[in-house]
């Protein structure tokens, strides 16, 4: 089997790093960089996020499982105590694969022909630098409302407990192939009303924004990317097809996860 290490960047995380690939070759694992087979996270989840988008072109071949170095994250769900188990275990025990459904987004621009495509594992957000977003919302080709307001969060379920939950929106349990639709400061008055709820859609529905302006510039985040788009005439959201496939070498229940990182304060 073929491994890769990334790390956080800080020493802790690179000394971590260091550690891991030393024992990983003493079993005579092969280090890859290029076409590994596990790539194992140092960090946080912000690293993780990074070493995802790194290989989202190698999904089909490519396990992830994360060391973290900082608070407890979603992903990243190894103690830095735990390192020589977790190499014992990817040394000599096949790992369990779990997948969780990422979110696919199509951006078309004007006097462009083809739509620039996007993967996200937690979200694609969409802003302004100034004024409000003003966007008509489709759902599989109907019109559903004129939205107003600071902008909109399209999130994974795994991605549910993010930016998203900050902005009131419901977790979902990754076991469901479905996206979020959450709103920013939505215009709610006598002449602009938005459905002031967040949306869950299922994974053969299409969500489409559509500004309203096609000569307005949008900032617009997927993941951890932030880029500006000038002339964009409509953006599509769906569950991709391709999906992330976590390593899993013990137990880490979604629902212990969300107690540990909102509820329980042992940390």
């Amino acid at each position: 089997m073929k491994f890769a290490v990334t790390s956080k960047g800080d020493h802790k995380s690179n000394k971590i790093k260091s550690i891991i690939e030393q024992y990983l070759l003493d079993f005579d694992l092969k280090q890859s960089m290029t076409d590994p087979d596990l790539v194992i996270s140092v960090g946080g989840d912000g690293t993780f996020l990074h070493a995802v988008h790194n290989y989202f072109h190698r999904l089909k071949e490519t396990a992830f499982i994360g060391v973290h170095t900082g608070h407890l994250g979603f992903y990243a769900d190894w103690l830095p105590e735990e390192v020589e188990k977790l190499v014992i275990e990817i040394a000599k025990k096949q790992f369990e694969i779990v997948e969780y459904p990422l979110l696919a987004m199509r951006i078309w621009r004007k006097d462009e022909p083809q739509p620039d495509r996007y993967l996200a594992l937690n979200e694609a957000t969409i802003k302004k630098i100034e004024g409000s977003v003003v966007l008509d919302v489709a759902i599989n080709g109907d019109e559903f409302e004129r939205f107003r307001g600071d902008g909109l969060c399209v999130s994974t379920p795994s991605g549910s407990t993010a930016y998203n939950k900050a902005l009131g929106g419901a977790i979902i349990h990754p076991a469901l192939s479905a996206l979020q639709i959450t709103e920013m400061s939505s215009i709610n008055n006598r002449v602009y009303r938005t459905i002031g709820s967040p949306l869950i859609l299922p994974s053969h529905h299409v969500c489409e924004f559509k500004p309203v302006d096609h000569n307005q510039s949008f900032i617009i985040t997927i993941d951890h990317i932030t880029q500006s788009f000038d002339k964009v005439t409509s953006i599509e959201y769906t569950v991709a097809d391709e999906r992330i496939r976590f390593a899993r070498f013990r137990p880490f229940p979604f629902w212990k996860r969300v107690h540990d990182s909102f509820i329980s304060d042992s940390r």
